[in-house]
């Protein structure tokens, strides 16, 4: 019956964003579903290899060949390993058509990515949100750095951020516990680069652990990061934020919350006569069957590639092309963040230091190109991140392979080691784009997703001066020996897909307003990946948490105006 699967607002995906609008929602007092495609995930209860020792898993920890071979795709992912094979989505549970090339990424349970998702969280800078503009790509955001802002302390109040006041233009401070400290080699590189380059800074890596939880965290029933960098496995501690951890278990003790895992969305229901969308269409994946849920108002946080599916998909009368799409913008101008670069160098001296623990982050040097003008022969930049480590010495493993002697020259350390990478900021154009297959169907019978996304000539040119700056600021650092190394991944593996339903000025262009709602279709937010205008050189989820939380205080005062009903 209609009446007994009625809400005030329904909820489609529950990882980074999804638990934030449910947390939102209920704390507001409005009796939320959200509807999750994947298992139910408990915090602790099911984080089966949590405190397994290295000898308790097999392969080495590693995918089994047979495993490999039978998920090409999702079997790349560095975090995909035996002790976390769970919480990745299996190749053939959703195929996939790559017209080009695309390695998403997926996660379906309760939390999705959030359980496994890199931490890594900074503010967008005023730059990131003018660039598009200024420099004549993508269409205008309708937001600027001062109107989320305040929704960016909001958020990492709640979520526990560690880093430093560092005072950088490109990178804005925000609301830190104490940062995970740079080992010495770290320290002396970040030394000799601020001597060398007075414009670069080398900064503490910003993340969402707890160093040193304030009440907020104690009262989600979280402790303090243990430095152990299994975070993959879910994290039994709370140490780092997750939905699993955080936002739905707060959400849960409201009364307000109604969590329903193995709920697959079909599509969302536009009612022609009313004018507006009604509910969500739902084939629940252990019976097959197909239910309806009612709502006033509906987010979709589905993650970007598969909420632009369900858009897509949700077609009627009114929207023959997907919900909300009269611009014809829906599907295209998907980005993601240029991983192809890497560099590695070996590290003199400092044979006396060593460091503690596992730090679950690593400096950063943030954008230096184009950043309040253009000035290259690309546009926009990177952001480069580094880290500095010794291991065993493998002489000494060599050695000797058994007994006593063996044994104790396994705490011999070998040489420092530099490794850095690049994250760079893509262009978003109209034929890196997503649709649905005419003829091909997943087993719940929802259209499959056809991705059509490459990396461009503005992609080459950006990592390849990220090459030359970056071994030459290493080089500049002390380090000896650089080497670098084009990774030639495919797009999606950096998991940092966005667009398709971006946010902008004119209706005609875009698919959202400001405030992460549809133009045309004014009960319906994303505020995930898909709203996104642009990219950043920056990780993405801070930016989702807050836009989410900025969206849902908007929408329920519309709500309470009675212009959302």
């Amino acid at each position: 019956m209609k009446n007994d699967n009625n809400y005030d607002a329904i909820v489609i995906g529950s990882g980074i964003s999804g638990g934030w609008a449910a947390k939102e929602f209920c704390e507001k007092g409005l009796k939320t579903l959200v509807l999750e495609r994947g298992r139910d995930v408990k915090h602790i209860k099911d984080y089966p290899t949590a405190y397994q020792d290295p000898w308790q898993l097999g392969n080495n920890n590693q995918l089994t060949l047979k495993e490999q071979k039978e998920n090409p795709i999702a079997s790349k992912c560095y975090a995909n390993k035996e002790d976390a094979k769970h919480f990745f989505t299996p190749d053939d549970v959703q195929p996939y058509i790559q017209e080009q090339p695309f390695d998403w990424i997926r996660g379906y349970q309760v939390g999705g990515k959030s359980l496994t998702w890199a931490k890594q969280t900074q503010r967008w800078s005023p730059y990131d949100f003018e660039g598009p503009a200024r420099d004549g790509f993508a269409v205008d955001w309708p937001i600027r750095y001062a109107d989320i802002a305040p929704w960016y302390s909001y958020v990492e109040k709640f979520v526990g951020i560690s880093g430093n006041l560092d005072g950088i233009e490109a990178m804005p401070d925000g609301e830190f516990l104490p940062p995970w400290e740079m080992n010495q080699v770290e320290l002396e590189i970040q030394r000799r680069i601020h001597n060398s380059y007075p414009d670069r800074k080398v900064i503490a890596g910003r993340c969402a652990h707890l160093t040193k939880p304030k009440q907020i965290h104690i009262d989600q029933g979280r402790g303090a990061c243990q430095a152990r960098n299994l975070c993959q496995r879910g994290c039994p501690f709370g140490g780092y934020f997750s939905s699993n951890a955080s936002t739905l278990p707060w959400a849960q003790k409201t009364g307000n919350l109604t969590l329903r895992p193995h709920a697959v969305v079909d599509s969302i229901i536009y009612d022609d006569q009313l004018g507006k969308a009604i509910g969500v269409r739902v084939i629940d994946a252990e019976t097959n069957k197909s239910m309806e849920f009612y709502a006033k108002v509906i987010f979709v946080n589905a993650s970007a590639i598969a909420t632009n599916q369900i858009l897509l998909n949700s077609i009627s009368d009114r929207f023959p092309q997907g919900i909300g799409n009269d611009s014809g913008v829906l599907g295209k101008y998907i980005a993601f963040h240029n991983y192809l670069g890497s560099i590695s160098a070996s590290y003199e001296g400092f044979e006396d230091s060593y460091y503690y623990g596992r730090r679950p982050t690593q400096p950063i040097i943030p954008n230096f190109r184009n950043v309040a003008k253009q000035e290259m022969d690309f546009l926009r930049g990177y952001a480069s991140f580094f880290g500095a480590s010794r291991g065993r010495s493998s002489a000494s493993q060599l050695a000797m392979q058994v007994g006593g002697d063996y044994k104790d020259q396994l705490s011999t350390l070998g040489d420092w080691h530099v490794g850095m990478m690049m994250q760079g900021e893509t262009i978003p154009q109209e034929k890196n784009h997503i649709r649905l297959s005419t003829d091909r169907k997943d087993r719940y019978g929802v259209p499959l997703v056809i991705t059509a996304i490459a990396y461009d000539e503005n992609d080459f040119k950006s990592r390849d001066d990220f090459f030359q700056q970056g071994a030459e600021m290493l080089e500049a650092g002390g380090a000896k020996n650089i080497s670098i190394h084009n990774s030639g991944q495919n797009p999606g593996l950096d998991i940092h897909e966005m667009g398709g339903a971006r946010m902008g000025l004119d209706p005609k262009t875009s698919i959202l307003n400001k405030w992460n709602q549809m133009h045309h279709c004014t009960n319906v937010f994303v505020t995930d990946g898909a709203s996104m205008v642009s990219t950043g050189t920056q990780n993405p989820s801070l930016t989702y948490m807050a836009l989410t939380a900025r969206a849902v205080t908007y929408a329920v005062e519309q709500m309470k105006k009675g212009n959302i009903k």
